[in-house]
């Protein structure tokens, strides 16, 4: 035995040898370089969209701020300046790996919560709610955007967890009953917290995201058509008997009024509508538009940038948007089935269905076939605070993207 088990071991050796031998090959090239496994398309649209809604978001606003004796680039050295910010979070998101932020998952729900609850206490009414805490220099912090990162991240981990059949030993990867329970108890206090606000958008883009969620996660199809039904019942009972502020009534309803030009809201997605007209095929080029330089659209660096776009970039430059919008998507998506384990993958599947909701509605409210929800637009509209919480969900999906693929150098 002992004279067999020799030879036989030398010749086995040099195998794991010739692989080591690689793996240093492949480390001297770079090949296995944490750079170089970045997905580089679904960075350089996420960076090209926010450069453009710079642009957008200065040309909506210097002819304000100059008529005011205010600086004209103010809005784009903060837009500039959030979008670093925001990069650097990113990074810090892709870095820590999020197997190891599912650990964490409870603490950033928690601190979610905290966020909430604070902005109710401290915070600012703008607009209407009183979702914004106002900080020096003028900048302003919204919690419930980042709600949206602290549910995906802890549904993800409830969602993914496998469990054993106490009855049949037999470990699952579907969520069971009880898992959904847990998941909609979550959702249902960060939606109460924004519905004191009152944030009536997020609320919708947290259900939809959850709803998203659950359905890939593979639960029993009751819940999701049972939750679609809930849905569609409350909020027929909200506008039945009148729960909203009459403001958010207006914003929901304008959009099939016979008059939309007579309310404030109408109006503004008339004017919308007019900008994007007037652009035609190539637009009225930057900094030119007549709508958006008469400040006939209110909010236009914010609610309204889409038609920003559509006057002075064209149907060609807003269509653009819409192609860098769905190519961001699609890579998420393939992030999404390139996960190893159920965590990274409904991960992506929270992002996805995120910005999927607000970019839809978003521009679709500027097409006066959507609600005026005062969602921002991923990457273009300008705000900090989404800024952010944009940058931190690419950047979990960059995390998922470097750990799909199996890495030499991870003990």
């Amino acid at each position: 035995m002992t004279q067999e088990a020799g030879p036989t071991a030398l010749r086995s050796s040099p195998v794991p040898l010739r692989g080591r031998m690689g793996q240093l090959r492949d480390r001297a090239s770079g090949r296995h370089s944490p750079l170089r496994r970045l997905d580089w398309t679904l960075q350089l649209c996420v960076v090209a969209l926010s450069v453009i809604g710079a642009l957008l978001v200065w040309s909506a606003t210097r002819q304000r701020l100059g008529d005011a004796g205010g600086d004209p680039q103010t809005f784009l050295k903060r837009h500039l300046l959030n979008l670093v910010i925001g990069l650097a979070l990113g990074a810090v998101a892709t870095v820590v790996d999020y197997r190891v932020l599912r650990a964490y998952a409870p603490f950033v729900y928690l601190g979610s919560l905290v966020g909430l609850v604070a902005v109710l206490v401290l915070g600012s009414t703008i607009n209407g709610a009183h979702s914004w805490i106002v900080l020096p220099a003028g900048f302003q912090l919204q919690p419930s955007e980042f709600a949206k990162v602290a549910l995906v991240v802890g549904a993800a981990m409830i969602l993914g967890e496998k469990h054993e059949d106490r009855h049949t030993g037999i470990r699952r990867s579907a969520p069971g009953h009880a898992d959904v329970l847990v998941v909609l108890g979550l959702t249902v206090v960060p939606i109460g917290l924004i519905m004191m606000q009152p944030d009536f958008g997020t609320v919708m883009v947290l259900v939809f995201t959850i709803l998203g969620m659950l359905a890939v996660s593979g639960a029993p199809r009751r819940w999701v058509l049972g939750l679609i039904l809930c849905g569609v019942l409350f909020g027929g009972a909200i506008l039945q008997f009148h729960l909203l502020q009459p403001y958010q009534e207006a914003r929901l309803t304008s959009f099939v009024s016979e008059n939309k030009a007579s309310s404030s809201t109408g109006y503004n997605v008339s004017q919308a509508m007019i900008a994007i007209a007037n652009g035609g095929i190539h637009g009225r080029g930057l900094l030119h538009g007549q709508q958006t330089q008469g400040q006939f659209v209110p909010e236009q660096q914010t609610d309204f940038v889409f038609s920003v776009a559509g006057e002075e970039l064209g149907y060609l430059g807003a269509g653009g948007v819409i192609v860098l919008l769905g190519v961001v998507l699609w890579r998420a998506l393939s992030i999404g089935f390139a996960s190893q384990d159920s965590f990274g993958a409904l991960i992506a599947t929270g992002v996805v269905c995120w910005f999927t909701f607000q970019s839809f509605v978003n521009i679709g409210m500027c097409l006066g076939i959507m609600p005026v929800t005062g969602l921002p637009l991923p990457f273009l509209s300008y705000g900090g605070s989404s800024m952010f919480a944009n940058m931190i969900a690419v950047g979990l999906l960059q995390n998922v993207r470097l750990r799909s693929r199996s890495d030499p150098y991870s003990m």
